[in-house]
């Protein structure tokens, strides 16, 4: 019997040739987690007991065949595949995509049946993944339209939470992709997940501008005036605690993001950099926005 304050937790493995089995089975290696939670990993417990031995973990495996009976205080595995896949770590397989993928699929649909109650998802190859049944750019992307949602990547460190306007969107399709009504939507997904989600009551966020030096008034290009600044204008005036566009450099470089409970970056390498290099291994990505926990 399964307690009902402990969340269950469905797991995706990811590439299994990538960090998969190595980062699920060693976190839990420590039993106090058992406490909170109970896995669920969609995968084939065969594959696990073969890493379990080879990366030298002792984690208890339990070869789960019905999800609604899982075992508390065990890493319970639930048959995705049939047969063991050969890992070869680090090698690109189409392969290996198509059982991160079939992982994936899997995890969503325990997720939309509410066999579970959060899904986690370890690291994807994203070459690997494409075919011409799976052409999206990573989770993300995938999560968002399964679930029916409006997706807001956020990524969260002890120090640093940012968003970002758009995620894996080649740098030369970012302005093609920015507009009012995003910027406008994404900033009322995060403020209301701040509010909720994080319990900040009336969250202070910065915004980060598109050009350098945000634009410099028009000089060096007029759309941080044009897309951003109406926007925070609107919302300011609703009572919101939004402020920007700040020059991205300037911003964190004198570390005024200290000031604030959130930033909004506009494009991937604009926001992740800084909180990879502050936090590497301790960030997490969450994404708000969808009817369930990811």
């Amino acid at each position: 019997m399964i307690e009902d304050s402990k969340i269950r937790v469905g797991i995706s493995l990811g590439d299994p040739n990538g960090i998969g089995f190595e980062i699920i089975l060693k976190t839990f290696e420590d039993k106090k987690i058992f406490d909170l939670v109970v896995p669920i990993v969609f995968a084939n417990a065969e594959n696990f007991i073969e890493q379990r031995q080879s990366l030298g973990f002792k984690t208890n495996i339990f070869s789960l065949n019905n999800i609604n009976n899982p075992e508390e205080g065990k890493l319970n595995i639930i048959k995705t595949w049939d047969k063991p896949f050969p890992v070869i770590y680090g090698k690109v397989q189409k392969e290996a995509g198509t059982v991160s993928i079939s992982s994936l699929k899997a995890g969503t649909q325990a997720l939309k049946d509410k066999l579970i109650d959060v899904l986690v998802t370890a690291p994807i190859n994203k070459k690997s993944i494409q075919s011409n049944s799976f052409k999206f750019p990573g989770h993300t992307d995938y999560l968002n339209k399964e679930l029916e949602g409006e997706s807001l990547m956020f990524m969260i460190s002890d120090s640093l939470k940012i968003a970002l306007a758009t995620d894996h969107i080649p740098l030369s399709k970012i302005i093609e992709y920015l507009n009012k009504d995003l910027i406008e939507r994404k900033l009322n997904l995060l403020i209301k997940s701040l509010e909720y989600d994080f319990g900040i009551k009336n969250p202070r966020i910065a915004v980060l501008g598109i050009n350098p030096h945000a634009g410099d008034n028009g000089v060096i290009g007029n759309e941080d005036d044009i897309l951003i600044y109406p926007i925070i204008k609107k919302l300011s005036n609703k009572g919101e605690l939004v402020f920007g566009p700040f020059a991205a450099d300037g911003f964190f470089g004198s570390r005024k993001y200290l000031e604030y409970d959130a930033i909004l970056a506009m494009y991937h390498d604009q926001g992740l950099p800084v909180i990879k290099f502050s936090g590497f291994g301790e960030a997490a990505n969450v994404t708000l926005g969808l009817p369930f926990v990811r």
